[in-house]
């Protein structure tokens, strides 16, 4: 299986390490937050913050849900600041995907020591049976 968005997602990848080498490990996640925004930018990575992702039942809506980042319309990346990832974490950005009906979620989390970070794959019904 080839990775999705193979070259988009190293680039994300090396922006977030580019972060935890410039200010560290300790931070609050916004903080984070605006660094991620600024090493994106100057890596020339097309991006929007906060984007708000409608929650739909039968085509109606009924909440919404607000991303850290949307990379190129294509991957969504989530930030922690934390020791370690949650089930939550997880079970969180699979429910972005699926209200954008996007193909790949970035979790990263800072740590005191490095960053840390784990692909999640929206896989569509048909492709799991």
């Amino acid at each position: 299986m080839e990775l999705i968005y193979k070259d988009l997602s190293y680039q994300i990848v090396g922006a977030l390490f580019d972060v935890h080498n410039e200010i560290g490990g300790g931070h609050k996640e916004k903080i984070y937050q605006r660094a991620v925004a600024s090493s994106l930018a100057r890596r020339g990575i097309p991006f929007e913050e906060q984007v708000r992702a409608e929650l739909k039942v039968f085509e109606d809506p009924v909440g919404y849900y607000f991303l850290d980042f949307l990379i190129d319309n294509k991957i969504i990346l989530e930030l922690k600041a934390k020791s370690f990832y949650r089930m939550a974490d997880f079970r969180q950005a699979t429910k972005y995907l699926q209200a954008l009906d996007l193909k790949l979620a970035i979790l990263a989390t800072f740590t005191t020591t490095s960053v840390r970070t784990r692909r999640v794959i929206n896989f569509p019904d048909s492709e799991l049976s």
